[in-house]
């Protein structure tokens, strides 16, 4: 059956991927971000750009491109990587990473909830560096903590829209050679991107609010 898909941060990465996905798949996907790319202008997706998911300008151009429009998959993936350590703390980029990591998509939901279809799906790209049990090597304070709180922001989700047959999958795609980790990486954002939208098309209520590797091991909080 045909869905609407829409997906944040969706001009390269594993965004553009999971477009190119969902658009080979019959799917109509509408791809959101702050500046389109080449790569996202040839998928022949709907491409709305001007969408700056930290700002209240960017919410607004989201809400008014997408009124009216009914959506099945909503993905939350538009993120960012700063790198900061116990002895060089920078407040200011660990903030940046709340608002575009965990506040931002906490955000899309609220406004696009009106949006969403009964037994829609929303899926929140998250790592499993937002694992507290599974942190082993300190660092990338803003990063981890961001990540965390955009995974206890699903789980409360998937409690919330639970009476509209809406389920929240939450997923850390692996470690994806992307921009984000200058092409370093073990798996290529296309073999994340498949991995992701088969969980995406398996997630049930049964299911929401569970943390998911994409190759579908269950991880710890």
């Amino acid at each position: 059956m045909k869905k609407t898909v829409v997906i944040t941060g969706a001009n390269r990465g594993i965004g553009l991927a999971m477009a190119e996905v969902f658009k080979s798949q019959g799917h109509l996907v509408y791809a959101l971000c702050r500046n389109s790319s080449e790569e996202l202008n040839k998928l022949g997706v709907h491409v709305i750009t001007d969408i700056d998911v930290a700002t209240t300008q960017g919410i607004k151009n989201m809400r008014k491109a997408l009124s009216g429009i009914g959506i099945d998959i909503l993905v939350c993936n538009a993120g960012i990587l700063r790198d900061e350590s116990l002895a060089d703390i920078n407040l200011e980029t660990i903030r940046e990473q709340f608002e575009v990591n965990a506040l931002a998509p906490l955000n899309i939901v609220d406004t696009l909830q009106c949006n969403l279809n009964l037994d829609g799906k929303v899926a929140m790209i998250t790592s499993r560096m937002g694992s507290i049990a599974d942190n082993e090597s300190g660092g990338r304070y803003g990063y981890r903590m961001s990540k965390a709180a955009l995974n206890a922001a699903a789980m409360s989700l998937s409690k919330d829209l639970y009476s509209q047959d809406i389920a929240v999958g939450i997923y850390h795609p692996g470690y994806v050679q992307t921009e984000m980790v200058n092409n370093n990486g073990d798996i290529s954002a296309n073999e994340a991107a498949v991995k992701i939208v088969d969980l995406i098309h398996g997630l049930t209520l049964k299911e929401t609010g569970v943390f998911k590797h994409s190759n579908g091991q269950v991880l710890p909080w």
